[in-house]
């Protein structure tokens, strides 16, 4: 059998019930740790496939077991997620989200219904190869601690032990039926900052009487930034970004108190503790030089993600043989965080990107907003690529 062929063929074949799977999957998305009915959905589409499968993993995450012969020679695993973002959506489509305020915007519909694709394929296919494909229908990666953290610790990684994992993400910078690809770093950390400047309100014009808020923190904003500008080493990628300002007086009224919300992003794990000390000593300092008080809270979020060199240069190659060198593209570094970097952290892990941009059909936008759609041409490669590139790793040594 040419096995590239078959895999080509069926992802053709089964293209048009995939793209309903990612349809309904769009129409009826759910936030993070809150995917029941997603759940119920994938369970209902592999029982009627006749795929075994386990649920209730860390609440609503699915794992597969498709066991080819000599089932315990290698263990490859694959993983997608399966939730959607707390946002509004404005595209005009039959498919448009029915839960108002609820959007599959980051493309975990494609992630989920591509897998699921993928799953049918290698079930398909599992007498023509040795070894188990573990796939992993996650919750929970728009949300801190992440779905990843969850299901690592509930044993996904184990029984059978992996040796390796592959996850696949949508990428509107690159063109339906192309892939991106880095090995090493890829991804960086992610940590999420509240901080709440507390001073004295009062009359706008009498701002001897009060200790404004509004100006420390302004102070505090430009003064973190040195952080990053002036300790970083130039070597390590950081970004401090705060997205967030409440402060809730009036044209003649200072506030009590104001509010931020933040981010902090690098690739370095020692610098980045360094910088979560440095960040919550000067923010606290300068609000107490100045007469007011800073409570500045640190959430740690994600690690940074490392796709294992060996392993992504031979998904690369694979990817390269599958699909043609002209549709296999290098990545830069990304500052955007993911949770699969705790999948990254336990084992050997490629993560690569799915093109799923169509210019001219109009088909463009970023993830995380309210006009983000794809090509659907993307699911037939996203099934097609990640059985291929499953079954090769289970050959590889």
């Amino acid at each position: 059998m040419d096995l590239k062929s078959e895999i080509q063929s069926l992802a053709k074949s089964q293209f048009e019930e995939i793209k309903g799977l990612r349809e309904h999957l769009h129409r009826n998305p759910e936030l993070s740790f809150e995917e029941f009915e997603t759940a119920k959905f994938i369970s209902k589409t592999l029982t009627e496939w006749g795929i075994e499968h386990q649920t209730g993993v860390a609440d609503t995450g699915t794992v597969v077991l498709i066991k080819g012969k000599n089932p315990d020679k290698k263990v490859t695993a694959l993983r997608a997620d399966i939730d959607a973002l707390p946002i509004t959506e404005q595209n005009e489509v039959p498919y448009k989200s029915q839960n108002v305020g609820v959007m599959h915007a980051c493309g975990h519909d494609v992630h989920t219904s591509s897998m699921l694709g993928t799953v049918k394929i290698l079930n398909q296919l599992k007498e023509h190869f040795e070894g188990t494909i573990k796939v992993i229908f996650q919750p929970g990666e728009e949300r801190v601690p992440g779905g990843a953290s969850k299901m690592i610790k509930e044993g996904v990684l184990t029984k059978p032990d992996v040796n390796n994992i592959i996850g696949q993400h949508v990428m509107p910078l690159i063109d339906a039926g192309k892939v991106g690809f880095r090995s090493g770093m890829y991804m960086a950390s992610t940590d999420e900052l509240y901080m709440k400047v507390i001073g004295k309100g009062g009359h706008g014009a009498m701002p001897e009487l009060n200790v404004d808020p509004v100006i420390i923190t302004a102070h505090i904003l430009v003064a973190l930034q040195q952080i990053v500008s002036r300790h970083a080493s130039p070597k390590i990628p950081s970004v401090l970004s705060f997205g967030k300002v409440i402060a809730e007086g009036a044209t003649n009224v200072i506030p009590n108190e104001v509010y931020l919300e933040g981010t902090f992003r690098t690739m370095d794990e020692e610098w980045r503790a360094s910088a979560q000390k440095k960040m919550r000593k000067m923010a606290e300092g300068m609000a107490e030089s100045m007469g007011a008080k800073c409570e500045f809270e640190i959430r740690k979020g994600y690690p940074f993600l490392v796709n294992e060199p060996e392993l992504t240069e031979r998904a690369k190659a694979n990817a390269i043989e599958f699909l043609g060198e002209e549709n296999v593209e290098d990545l830069d570094l990304w500052m955007a965080a993911e949770d699969f970097a705790y999948f990254s952290q336990a084992t050997d892990a490629c993560f690569y990107r799915l093109g799923v941009r169509n210019e001219a059909k109009g088909i463009n936008s970023s993830v995380h907003t309210p006009t983000f759609d794809i090509d659907p041409l993307a699911l037939e490669t996203g099934m097609g690529l990640m059985a291929w590139l499953a079954i090769k790793e289970l050959e590889s040594k």
